[in-house]
């Protein structure tokens, strides 16, 4: 008796499963034999990977373009007096701290413009 009530509570998981996907969205497919079956939609993310990712490369840019202008020296000095500031002035200190990527780009940067 337990195996059964083993295998019907499974079964009745894997059904609540279905119908918690289902209630998102479906969509209505035929197999080659002629029956149509209900599948599950995926759930799109609300913001695209493309828009993350070509924000990422923006923030870079810009983290580039400044340490350009203003020079590694003066880029720290500025970075430096955010570490003295509030818990948010230290965190946004944190962000824009000089990576290698930045640098590379900023590098590029400067064989460009100058």
């Amino acid at each position: 008796m337990t195996g059964k009530q083993l295998e019907f509570d499974q079964r009745v998981h894997r059904l609540n499963k279905k119908h918690q996907k289902m209630s998102r969205g479906y969509r209505a497919s035929m197999r080659r034999d002629g029956l149509v079956v209900m599948k599950p939609q995926r759930v799109r993310s609300a913001v695209p990977a493309k828009v993350l990712l070509l924000s990422l490369l923006a923030f870079f840019a810009f983290k580039a373009f400044l340490l350009s202008s203003l020079g590694p020296s003066g880029y720290q000095y500025r970075i430096d007096s955010l570490n003295d500031g509030t818990s948010v002035e230290q965190a946004g200190a944190w962000v824009m701290q000089i990576d290698p990527l930045s640098e590379a780009m900023a590098v590029q940067l400067n064989k460009i413009l100058y």
